[in-house]
């Protein structure tokens, strides 16, 4: 535990000094983000999630191992926040606000003291260990015992002082933990170190033969190695998302009401500000268009590759690249407000999770301490009773026990292998927001798929139109200018420019009314707005459609053209080549579900499927044992998301916040779909590996310490070696790429110059 920490909080503590740093969430609750220091191993996480978790009004309580991020949620007013801050810290643990520069401030000045302390370390243990083996030669070469005497002080003015130094990282975390009577992974650590050079000064006080003060420095100096190692192996396995964040802390370049030019630091940026934004330069909040025309790279938010062209009145967000011209903004969303800050937050929760194996990673943790420090006594007194050894020999086996025992490697089997898949399905376009999304996912045999938006890119285009009636287009498009349908849209962007017809009126569920002196104007599905004698003798033919119907005239067809995403056929060849169960289930016409399966080869599929028809079906499937995947629209096939065992959803990133899948991807394929189910997969096999590795190491090393195999330097070796091996195998995840669902391109929608009259 970092004593500043606790400092700098004892200045934030106070009454109010947390409020500028809680958000209110749109069901009326608070929540806020803050930076734990001390947090080394699950242990840690438990013990602060379970004291805030007796808080009545506390809704959630999250703490990231990689990030040391505590996500709080409770219900209640802003000042409760401080007040949760300190229960926190009444647990020894120092707490400040999150803010992505703070983190990066404290990373790199954690790092700076590992390193210290590891090069004091070494020097001492270089010079230590020169000294032991002149008093090794020496023993065979008659060397006289004041001689010997000396070489033994010698060896202490150089270790103890270089062991009270290099040791703080491990001694101040212990006894900050022992302070609020409690302990951690460095309480055992310390324990060994302290006693293996507290035995040598002894030793040389009465003169003994015998002095380790060469083993209690290099001990240390490995458990240095192996710390540094391992924060930094963390640091790499950090989320994408939080290396996202810090792309958006810039200084950004304020215009003021008198046109003045000045720079601001992101914290100092608010909502309603006028930014300005150069080519070539990272924007750095959420803003909509003022003026300027440009081409703005979005990859980093929704994973698309193809530049977005913007104009006066779109949306842009932070951590996107204005590539064209100059560009005018005004601030909707600055800082933890922004698009880029909500992802993540939803990746933070994802990476966290609680499933099966975390469990019972924390099962192990929790008894960890008393079990390791009743082993150590019992070889202890084992030794000494049993053995016969002296005491000194004894207790540098008791101190080998102590140290070999460390869970690091069981505490990072999971969420090292959950941080990596999250980042990598994050670069990949795909946004987890479940916990447990990465479990499920990887146990899925049966995947169902929605059409519209889904297996096609959602943006229709006009491709018929009446042949010899110019009015009727123009004011079906007058009428659809009112709606957000996507066919309506359609409809009013082929026309183009047109004034929107007044007292236009949207039925639910059929279509736009629009009341005149001759009757009712219709415009909308077959049903409702078509002659049933016209509409039977067009037949069902395949496509999307509108029906235009004017008093006293027939009605009039408009048929629209949703192509497949250009790789639907590929991925739906693959997901089948997986042995999984591929099934369409859409709202649509018969004629059309049918031609778009079988232009994607998907065999088996339902056509005008109420949303509880697909529940329904959906239900089925999981009572007959099989997990099932659902990939349709977050907002429009909620109940059948929420009723599969896991779901995906295609989405824009502003409607991020407003989806219920477990999982969102980006983009114009549907590639991410295979691309998640191949990390689910790969990711559960890390884990079983994660876990064989780390009881193997236990159920070898632990034996072995106990019969007095392992010195203490060989076990912090061992300890070292254990977490870098669990966390090295866990970036293997990040190494190999997916396999592409490659194929021919499925149809593509035809350019409106080809738009073919209707009869």
């Amino acid at each position: 535990m970092n004593e500043g920490a606790v400092t700098d909080f004892g200045t934030l503590g106070q009454a109010g000094a947390f409020d500028g740093y809680v958000r209110e969430l749109a069901d009326g609750s608070r929540a806020l983000h803050l930076i734990v220091e001390g947090v080394h191993c699950g242990g840690c996480v438990r013990r602060i999630e379970q004291r805030l978790a007796r808080e009545p009004d506390v809704l959630e309580a999250r703490v990231n191992l990689t990030t040391r991020r505590l996500a709080l949620r409770w219900n209640g007013d802003a000042a409760r926040g401080g007040e949760l801050a300190e229960a926190v810290t009444a647990l020894g643990f120092g707490v400040v606000p999150y803010e992505p520069a703070r983190l990066e401030s404290e990373d790199e000045r954690r790092d700076r003291e590992l390193l210290r302390a590891m090069a004091v370390a070494g020097f001492a243990a270089a010079n230590v260990m020169l000294l032991s083996v002149a008093v090794w030669a020496g023993h065979f070469h008659g060397m006289g015992e004041a001689t010997r005497q000396l070489l033994h002080w010698f060896s202490a003015l150089v270790a103890l002082p270089a062991i009270v130094f290099a040791g703080q990282p491990f001694f101040v975390s212990a006894l900050g933990a022992l302070r609020h009577r409690r302990t951690n992974m460095d309480v055992p650590i310390s324990l060994g170190v302290i006693l293996a050079s507290a035995m040598s000064l002894f030793e040389t006080i009465r003169g003994g033969e015998h002095a380790y003060f060469d083993s209690a420095v290099t001990l240390l100096f490995f458990l240095l190695i192996g710390r540094y190692l391992d924060v930094r192996a963390r640091g790499h396995a950090r989320s994408a998302a939080e290396r996202l964040l810090s792309l958006g802390k810039s200084a950004v370049t304020i215009l003021d009401e008198d046109g003045v030019r000045r720079f601001l630091p992101i914290e100092q940026v608010r909502t309603g500000m006028v930014v300005a934004v150069a080519a070539g330069e990272r924007i750095g909040v959420d803003g909509m268009v003022l003026s300027g025309l440009s081409d703005v790279d979005t990859s980093l938010i929704t994973g698309e590759s193809v530049p977005a062209a913007v104009r006066p009145g779109d949306a842009v967000f932070a951590g996107s690249t204005n590539l064209g011209a100059p560009l005018t903004l005004r601030a909707t969303a600055v800082g933890e407000s922004t698009i880029l800050s909500e992802i993540v937050r939803l990746m933070e929760v994802a990476e966290q999770g609680r499933a099966r194996y975390v469990a019972l990673a924390d099962r192990v943790a929790r008894y960890y301490a008393p079990v390791v420090h009743s082993l150590a006594l019992a070889t202890l007194i084992g030794w000494l009773v049993l053995g016969g050894l002296v005491w000194q020999s004894a207790l540098l086996i008791a101190i080998s026990v102590l140290i070999i025992t460390c869970p690091c490697a069981l505490g990072l089997a999971v969420p090292a292998v959950q941080v990596i898949a999250s980042g990598k399905l994050l670069r990949d376009g795909v946004l987890l927001k479940s916990a447990t999304a990465l479990e499920r996912l990887a146990d899925v045999d049966t995947v169902i798929v929605d059409k519209t938006g889904t297996l096609t890119v959602g943006r229709p285009a006009l491709v018929q139109a009446p042949r010899n009636d110019p009015e009727a287009l123009l004011l079906a498009a007058s009428m659809a200018a009112h709606s957000r349908h996507p066919l309506a849209v359609a409809l009013s962007t082929f026309v183009g420019s047109v004034s929107p017809r007044d007292g236009v009126r949207e039925v639910a569920g059929c279509g736009l009314a629009l009341d005149t002196t001759d009757g009712e104007i219709r415009l909308g599905s077959r049903r409702w707005a078509g002659d049933p004698a016209t509409a039977s003798a067009a037949g069902d033919v395949p496509g999307l459609e509108m029906w235009l119907r004017r008093p006293g005239r027939e009605p009039v067809r408009f048929g629209f053209s949703d192509p497949p995403r250009s790789d639907a056929a590929a991925v739906v060849r693959e997901l089948r080549r997986r042995g999984l169960a591929v099934e369409l289930l859409s709202g649509d016409r018969t004629a059309t579900v049918a031609d778009m399966a079988g232009t994607l080869g998907i065999d088996s599929w339902q056509a005008e499927c109420a949303p509880e028809q697909k529940v329904a079906r959906i239900a089925a499937l999981q009572s007959a044992g099989r997990k099932v995947l659902m990939v349709g629209d977050g907002l429009n096939d909620a109940p059948s998301l929420a009723t599969a065992s896991v779901s995906l959803s295609p989405s824009s990133a502003i409607d991020i916040t407003q989806t219920a899948a477990d999982a969102v991807f980006q983009g114009e394929k549907l590639q991410p779909v295979v691309d998640v189910l191949d990390v689910a997969t790969r990711a559960q096999r890390l884990v079983r590996q994660n876990f064989a590795l780390a009881f193997t190491y236990n159920a070898v090393t632990i034996p072995l310490a106990v019969a007095g195999f392992v010195t203490p330097l060989i076990a912090a070796i061992c300890m070292s070696a254990s977490s870098l091996l669990v966390v090295g195998n866990a970036l293997r995840l990040s190494l190999g790429r997916v396999r592409s669902a490659e194929g021919p391109s499925a149809p593509q929608a035809r350019p409106a110059a080809e738009l073919v009259p209707a009869e």
